[in-house]
């Protein structure tokens, strides 16, 4: 929605169209879920975010259960979205487009310390384990096998004797251990750290195509 201008009055919350105010409940639960984690995150507490009444909370969700499903498809999609976007502007080389998967995890508009925490409220809690599994787990699928087939056309392409598969791994676990050192580590680091981090990785394994600061 524009900002309003000096002859617009802003829209008053009860006018707000339905999506609109749909979103900002997620972005409130979002806020919620990086505070408190899962088990204590409530339409309560959410509706008193986003300075709203209970009961609008619950007559867009009805239950926990509905609001924290749609937050984690909310997030799911943004990620989604994100990558595609970066695979899109990149090159069509395997290395172009491993770097891209790379960098698109440290986009601000998808790794911001909210948008972290809540992504590991629902992977830390045994109760949102269940639901990530059911809602995004086939867009994981999707992303490591996209991930092991640039590896291996890299692999192809350099001479180098690596497992595929592992070395995928190596790279995914690492940009996800980025994310959560990002948010828990007591003195934590910027995203270009954890970028560079990643890049280090890409570097070892894969010396002729990649370097310390990313894509040769």
């Amino acid at each position: 929605m524009p900002e309003p201008t000096d002859d617009t009055e802003p829209l008053p919350k009860r006018k707000m169209p339905r999506e609109s105010r749909r979103q900002q409940l997620i972005e409130s639960t979002i806020e919620v879920l990086a505070a408190r984690g899962y088990a204590s995150t409530t339409l309560t507490e959410v509706a008193r975010k986003a300075g709203l009444s209970h009961g609008l909370v619950n007559f867009h969700f009805t239950a926990k259960e509905n609001l924290l499903s749609e937050t984690l498809l909310y997030l799911s999609e943004e990620y989604r979205a994100n990558t595609q976007t970066y695979l899109n502007a990149a090159g069509p080389t395997a290395a172009e487009q491993l770097d891209a998967l790379m960098r698109a995890d440290f986009d601000p508009k998808v790794s911001s310390p909210a948008r972290v925490s809540a992504w590991l409220a629902f992977w830390g809690e045994a109760q949102g384990r269940p639901l990530y599994q059911q809602s995004v787990g086939g867009n994981d699928e999707k992303f490591v096998t996209y991930m092991e087939e640039l590896c291996a056309q890299i692999v192809a392409q350099g001479g180098y004797a690596l497992n595929v598969q592992r070395a995928a791994r190596v790279l995914r676990v690492t940009g996800e251990g980025m994310w959560l050192d990002m948010v828990t580590m007591k003195t934590p680091y910027d995203m270009a750290e954890g970028q560079a981090t990643v890049y280090a990785v890409a570097a070892a394994f894969f010396p002729q195509h990649f370097g310390p600061d990313g894509l040769l």
